[in-house]
């Protein structure tokens, strides 16, 4: 019977130091530093996904895009069904911050699954918009319970039904824009 103590554990070396030894060149700042230079750059890319499970959704959730424009805030907005399409949203939300997107808004109605299905596959801040449609039940009270009971861990702002202009607002102010 073996006690492990034949073969024991080699050591393992340090990891190298990102930051190179010895003084940098002139004018050269710490990686870290410059990590933190390019997030804070201001390029022409969408800071806000607008995403939305159908066409039909786009009337009430061109508010949101409508306000964010007013602000001078970029926004890219896309049709996702996380029912239908659940590998494309996870995508979607898996590589949004490597794009350049710092907060998503997503508008659902009935079951209202994609908010939560962006929030489980993203870190980024998710805002539901709960969705009215002609098979809603209570005016929209089924989208919005859905957004707004999710587990912990899966955070999901919620704003009020067919309000995607306030959740533009909470956006901006997410982006201190």
């Amino acid at each position: 019977m073996s006690t492990g103590s034949e073969n024991p554990e080699p050591e393992l070396a340090p990891a190298p130091s990102v930051e190179p030894d010895g003084p940098l060149p002139p004018g050269a700042a710490p990686m870290s530093e410059t990590a933190a230079d390019i997030e804070d750059l201001d390029v022409d890319t969408p800071k806000v996904a607008i995403l939305m499970g159908s066409d039909s959704d786009m009337p009430a959730m061109e508010k949101a895009e409508q306000e964010l424009t007013k602000r001078g805030i970029l926004s890219e907005t896309r049709v996702m069904s996380a029912h239908r399409q659940p590998d494309v949203v996870a995508d979607y939300a898996k590589n949004a911050k490597l794009r350049g997107i710092r907060v998503i808004i997503a508008g659902a109605g009935l079951s209202a699954a994609l908010p939560g299905v962006v929030a489980a596959h993203t870190e980024l801040p998710v805002i539901g918009v709960p969705l009215t449609s002609r098979t809603s039940v209570a005016g929209g009270l089924d989208a919005l319970l859905s957004i707004a009971q999710m587990p912990p861990g899966v955070p999901v702002a919620c704003v009020g039904v067919d309000n995607a202009r306030n959740a533009a607002v909470l956006a901006a102010r997410i982006l201190n824009a």
